[in-house]
């Protein structure tokens, strides 16, 4: 399954989104950013449903990740 989002946070160890797919603890998911092209495998950490709306904490399988850049 694929789904195109926007991080709501993403720092070296972990990131935050909101998500329609059925997504939930300790699952797999890769991440992919737009311009870079290059994949981030994560672990979904938690899931927080609000209104309808779901966010998905993930952590980053290699420890510390560069993928996110500063503007």
């Amino acid at each position: 399954m694929r789904e195109a989002t926007v991080l709501e946070f993403g720092g070296p160890e972990h990131a935050i989104f909101l998500s329609t797919l059925p997504l939930e603890f300790d699952d797999r998911v890769r991440l992919e950013a737009v311009e870079q092209g290059r994949p981030a495998e994560a672990t979904v950490v938690a899931v927080q449903y609000h209104e309808g709306r779901k966010a998905v904490a993930v952590r980053f399988l290699q420890g510390h990740s560069n993928w996110v850049t500063q503007p």
